[in-house]
């Protein structure tokens, strides 16, 4: 049988799982964003994603878009929620308005309406939902995705984790099952672990948190390696063959960054205050990004010849370590300019040709060394060892 499923948002969670469920479900995706509606119903994916694309072009998948909630919500057996909640700072906690938001217009057009929270929330937060609105049929599933690989993660996932209460567990193997089906992997390897909602949101927040404090380790081996004149390649590759600690995930950056690193290790310092749990690891996790930044930015400015041109070769996402470098760089009177093909040149600082930027920058400033600069490497700074 065919389940209905509504997907409530059209980022990057919610565009790769509407395609890995409209596989073998009717899958209709609501966003208030009228463009991203339509480029869904125009068979165009609102997110940068080749497989996705892929899949778009080249599969029956039973698939379209609304802005109507009404449309979205009143014959929907399943509604996902992926909205995003961005950290926020006055507050010291997540901004959960859109989910709420998406829970109560459900429940209006279809109180008995089964709900899967996907969006990162604090700990706590999907009791109180079911509390608010008297329902057990609230659930949450936390998403484990890489932006720039979000349908390969969900068609070959690590684990399949939902939290649900003692009356909806029932709900909770139907939705697990629903992605296990979805999924690439043989039969059954996909692991699935049932449990309460707070323990998954633990399980989410924890989860980026130690991604974190791997990132910030092989940072701070880094910065240690190249204030003292180590190859920190030696160093990094020997501690890796121990095999309690491994050779993957350490290759040393500017920071920490993505959508949901900062935020969702933020969120989980917030849970430990508003908890009164003493923390000394996760506020260091957290305040570790910025110590490494204000090396990085000491490093550069030391290479960088009195008036010279600063290059920042590629931006990232939104909240990168390279964005907030390139801010730190100017208010320390840097002179800065950027090459970003993702932007048109509308700034002073954006340079639109390649061969120009190279040319007027005395410094690249690079988080991963691509093969376009390699040929001028002698003027790039990067902390990348993969090269």
């Amino acid at each position: 049988m065919i389940t209905r499923i509504t997907i409530v948002g059209a980022g990057y969670v919610g565009m790769s799982l509407s395609v890995l469920l409209a596989k073998y479900n009717e899958v209709l995706v609501h966003d208030i964003h009228e463009g991203r509606v339509a480029l869904i119903n125009d068979r165009k994916s609102t997110i940068k994603n080749n497989l996705i694309d892929k899949f778009l072009d080249e599969r029956p998948l039973n698939l379209r878009a609304t802005s109507s909630p009404k449309e979205a919500y009143r014959d929907a057996d399943l509604i996902i929620v992926a909205t995003p909640t961005d950290y926020n700072d006055r507050f010291g906690e997540f901004d959960t308005s859109s989910v709420r938001a998406v829970i109560r217009e459900a429940l209006h057009y279809n109180p008995s309406a089964f709900i899967v929270i996907k969006s990162t929330v604090p700990i706590g937060f999907t009791d109180q939902m079911n509390l608010d609105h008297q329902t057990s049929n609230i659930l949450f599933s936390p998403e484990f995705l890489r932006e720039n690989r979000a349908l390969e993660d969900n068609l070959r996932p690590s684990r399949i984790v939902v939290g649900c209460g003692s009356d909806s567990k029932h709900l909770a193997k139907r939705f697990a099952n629903l992605l296990r089906a979805s999924t690439e992997w043989p039969i059954g390897k996909a692991q699935i672990l049932i449990t309460e909602p707070r323990e998954a949101e633990s399980i989410k927040l924890f989860s980026n948190a130690y991604l974190a404090m791997r990132v910030s380790f092989f940072n701070e081996l880094d910065s240690y390696c190249e204030t003292a004149g180590l190859s920190t390649h030696q160093v990094i590759k020997g501690v890796g063959l121990d095999p309690r600690i491994g050779e993957h995930y350490n290759n040393p950056s500017f920071g920490y960054s993505g959508y949901c690193l900062p935020k969702d290790t933020k969120q989980l310092l917030s849970n430990y205050d508003s908890g009164r749990v003493e923390s000394t690891l996760i506020k260091a996790i957290v305040d570790s990004n910025s110590t490494r930044e204000t090396f990085i930015v000491n490093q550069i400015l030391k290479r960088t010849p009195q008036g010279g041109v600063i290059g920042i070769y590629r931006l990232g996402s939104s909240d990168s370590s390279m964005q907030r470098i390139m801010r730190r760089l100017s208010a320390e009177g840097g002179y800065v300019v950027v090459y970003e093909p993702e932007l048109s040149a509308g700034s002073d600082i954006i340079v639109g040709s390649l061969s120009d930027f190279k040319e007027i920058c005395d410094i690249v400033v690079a988080n991963r060394l691509d093969d376009e600069i390699r040929d001028i490497d002698h003027k790039v700074y990067t902390r990348d060892i993969s090269v």
